[in-house]
């Protein structure tokens, strides 16, 4: 029964996985999109181009790396400019300190383009905004609230204080570095106000409104910018946009770092774990939860966890499997069941609601743990008031293996399952033995003569 359970449930969860993966792998292989400004007369290529990227995800260290390879890209490529199309609740603040760095010694022009209609720039986008040497904004959209809170998560008064000033310096100087209004983004963190396109424009917190990319190329075109190796005049009016999006490897580790994610491949690492105690050899299902386990705290490392969440996990899963070997009548099982709610609910350690876990993955993952393991509770001991309700007989004589050296304590294995085992004789493990007596759930044997 422990067996069967095992290995539906980690086929379907693999199935699960890997089935969004190769959709991913097949949309990753989708050809990439060129999008040309329209010209008079094209028998030519023209000769100027921009690089276009598409950011629509918190900022993590896996975001940070794709935008500050597209800078790389961009300047291998001598691109006019590097246009970052954004929509963004915010983020790390390790991640946006990277790209900050990174776009203030580029020596391509950055342009942050917060499009399209309906989207924002939140926390962490409000500072890469405010760096890039062109921020231009799509109708309604809007940009702001960058206090500590959204960024780090809840804080002690003291350190609230000494994390507001230290980002309240860096957007300020930030700010007049770019010739904006330092005023406006240093409250932008204190007060964690906010603007719209219009208020942006006019407050002289952004350069510019367009509709579209094609509008903001004209619009930018001859301006003068300051790059990592001094003045440079933008040539775009008749630029072809190069869309460089994200590849297979970028997708994948996106995916991964999403907090449901990594949540569930944590889960199913420990279940896969779990059954693997449960049925000793089985080897697959071992397997499969190292490697599950090993992806999860490649992206719990990635997000911002609260630790103690991550040991009420580990404890909840401990009791589940504590509730296999040892008989409490389902406590152990309602302790972990408990346990994992509580550590669920406090594993992400962050007030972005893009970087928290789901109630909608929460509560079936902790529903299916609890059911799981009350039914195979709830199995095992029928069995065994079976074994007993039949008599002892029906038991004694019956051989058995040794899974432990036994002396006053141990187990076997018998009939599919393990049992408690005394002998009044040194057994070693791996022996066949004889089952001379049964007291409840313990069995008394000897070795096979």
């Amino acid at each position: 029964m422990r067996r069967t359970i095992a290995w539906l449930t980690i086929c379907f969860s693999l199935l699960f996985i890997l089935s969004g993966l190769t959709g991913l792998a097949l949309s990753a292989d989708q050809p990439k999109t060129e999008v040309s400004t329209p010209t008079a007369t094209a028998p030519a290529p023209p000769v100027h181009t921009v690089m276009l990227i598409k950011i629509d995800d918190p900022i993590t260290p896996t975001i940070a790396e794709f935008i500050m390879k597209s800078i790389d890209k961009a300047v291998k490529q001598n691109a006019e400019a590097l246009i970052i199309e954004m929509d963004t609740p915010g983020g790390l603040v390790e991640s946006t300190r990277e790209i900050i760095k990174k776009m203030l010694a580029s020596e391509v022009p950055t342009v942050v383009y917060v499009a399209p209609d309906g989207s924002r720039a939140a926390s962490a986008g409000v500072f890469i905004t405010l760096t890039a040497n062109i921020a231009a904004m799509a109708p309604n959209t809007r940009m702001g609230s960058a206090s500590p809170v959204q960024m780090e998560g809840k804080m002690d008064e003291t350190m609230a204080k000494k994390v507001t000033n230290d980002l309240a310096a860096m957007i300020r100087g930030i700010a007049e570095k770019r010739g904006r209004n330092a005023a406006w983004a240093e409250d932008a963190v204190r007060k964690s106000i906010s603007a719209t396109e219009t208020e942006a424009l006019k407050l002289g917190v952004i350069d510019l409104i367009a509709p579209d990319i094609a509008t903001l190329l004209k619009k930018i075109h001859g301006r003068t910018v300051d790059v990592a190796l001094g003045k440079r005049t933008l040539n775009t009016a008749d630029a072809v946009v190069k869309e460089h999006a994200m590849g297979f490897r970028y997708k994948l580790l996106g995916i991964i770092s999403n907090p449901n994610i990594a949540y569930i491949l944590m889960i199913l690492g420990f279940y896969g774990l779990y059954f693997e105690l449960s049925n000793p050899g089985a080897i697959f299902p071992g397997v499969a939860g190292a490697i599950c386990l090993i992806l999860a705290f490649y992206a719990l490392q990635t997000l911002p966890i609260n630790y103690a969440g991550l040991m009420l996990i580990i404890l909840a899963i401990g009791l589940f499997i504590a509730e296999a070997f040892i008989t409490s009548h389902g406590v152990l099982g309602v302790g972990g069941a408990v346990a994992m709610l509580f550590g669920s609910l406090m594993l992400i350690d962050s007030p972005e609601p893009s970087l928290q876990i789901s109630w909608a993955v929460i509560l079936p993952v902790v529903a299916a743990s609890a059911l799981l393991f009350i039914v195979t509770v709830t199995v095992a001991m029928r069995a065994h008031r079976g074994k007993v309700d039949t008599g002892k007989e029906g038991l004694i004589g019956m051989h058995a293996e040794a899974k432990t050296e036994i002396g006053e304590d141990g187990q076997v294995f018998l009939r599919g399952e393990y049992w408690n085992a005394q002998s009044d004789e040194h057994i070693a493990k791996g022996e066949k033995v004889t089952v001379v007596a049964v007291d409840g759930l313990r069995l008394k044997v000897r070795k096979v003569v």
